[in-house]
């Protein structure tokens, strides 16, 4: 197989072309991969809850545009000046990051100073976008990669390769959420062994984080949502104990399953402000609340600072985990592959053609991690 592609191709893929509108599926026209890309041909994509705000008009990305940003698949080919990667090498794709800011040189790429640029603009740096359509450009490069499409040229800080031996189908959803979850707690929180944690909002980024709370030694691990499905789920993967914040009196739940105490970590998933509020009034002495769901900009939450002074809590915001994609996500691998992130409950399997229904399957609660299969 040659290393280089040099000409145009089609492409199918998911198109978001209206704000709030479902994704078309479409034919579109992908260039040759420039210095520095990777061509991947996707053998599956998580659908993440990003895909749905970006969707929406929320966050920036200028439409239309082909979304998608937890692809998994296999090298095509490589651009001129790639070194990570060769054709045939199995890889999961992850959100992008410049490389040479202050952030990215000091190890800390999830807060690189040009993520918006990188992640949300749309076009390469010289204003160049990969896909086109008959109607004119369609952006692409969304987190590095725009992997709601058969093949994508991905940037190389978007590639990880991982074990050939794990299937890709399983894999696609490390890229994002999962590694949000599980990076909260492993490389952020990095809670002490017998310690408690709490997690509001049991989705995909949530699951991952009780998972790794287990991995981490806590020997009190509680799950709040609204879907009993979900709650159920949580304990079958590590969760000690459930709240149906629906129903039940989540702070009475806190202090009688702490015995009063509250507990040392909380994770907010869920970005809305009442929850965050009562994850802060949830902490022991000394605990840290981290907040890892997104928010609409301009979204403000009050914290009580009177009472609470002598409690000595930290609150924290937290972006995919923290993590240097390239060496959390092996990591990752590692503990599935040895039965300690059993993450795999997690998924729900679509074609291509269904990628809207497993939008609203997602947002309706019925899916934890809807994955687009090619």
């Amino acid at each position: 197989m040659s290393s280089t592609v040099t000409a145009t191709t089609t492409v199918t893929a998911a198109v978001a072309r209206t704000t709030g509108a479902p994704l078309t599926i479409e034919t579109l026209d992908l260039d040759a991969p420039r210095p520095g890309e990777v061509r991947v041909r996707m053998v599956a994509t998580g659908v993440c809850h990003t895909d749905a705000i970006v969707r929406d008009g929320v966050y920036p990305t200028p439409l239309p545009a082909v979304l998608g940003h937890e692809g998994a698949g296999v090298v095509e080919a490589v651009g001129e000046a790639v070194t990570t990667v060769r054709p045939g090498d199995h890889v999961v794709l992850s959100a992008a990051y410049c490389g040479h800011c202050r952030q990215c040189r000091a190890g800390r790429v999830a807060y690189c100073e040009n993520l918006m640029a990188e992640d949300f603009g749309g076009r390469r740096a010289d204003g160049s976008t990969s896909l086109t359509s008959p109607e004119g450009p369609v952006s692409s490069h969304f987190f590095g990669q725009s992997s709601f499409a058969t093949y994508a040229n991905v940037v190389e800080t978007s590639v990880i390769k991982v074990d050939p031996a794990a299937p890709l189908e399983t894999l696609a959803p490390l890229g994002c959420g999962l590694q949000t979850g599980a990076g909260a707690v492993l490389n952020e929180l990095r809670p002490e062994a017998g310690t408690s944690l709490i997690v509001f909002g049991v989705g995909a980024v949530g699951s991952a984080a009780i998972m790794a709370a287990r991995v981490a030694g806590c020997t009190t691990v509680i799950a709040a949502d609204l879907h009993p499905s979900r709650l159920e789920l949580a304990e079958e993967i590590g969760a000690t104990h459930t709240i149906n914040s629906g129903t039940a009196d989540v702070a009475a739940e806190i202090a009688r399953i702490t015995g009063g105490e509250g507990v040392n970590y909380a994770l907010d998933t869920t970005a809305v402000p009442a929850v965050l509020r009562q994850a802060a009034e949830s902490l022991a002495i000394g605990g840290t609340l981290a907040l890892v769901g997104a928010a609409k900009p301009g979204t403000e939450v009050n914290f009580e600072i009177g009472a609470s002074l002598v409690k000595g809590w930290t609150f924290k915001t937290i972006v995919q985990g923290s993590s240097v994609p390239q060496v959390f996500i092996p990591r990752l691998v590692e503990l599935w592959e040895q039965g300690r992130f059993p993450f795999d409950k997690l998924i729900r399997t679509y074609a291509l053609d269904d990628i809207n229904t497993a939008f609203a399957d997602s947002a309706n609660g019925s899916a934890v991690k809807p994955v687009v299969l090619f």
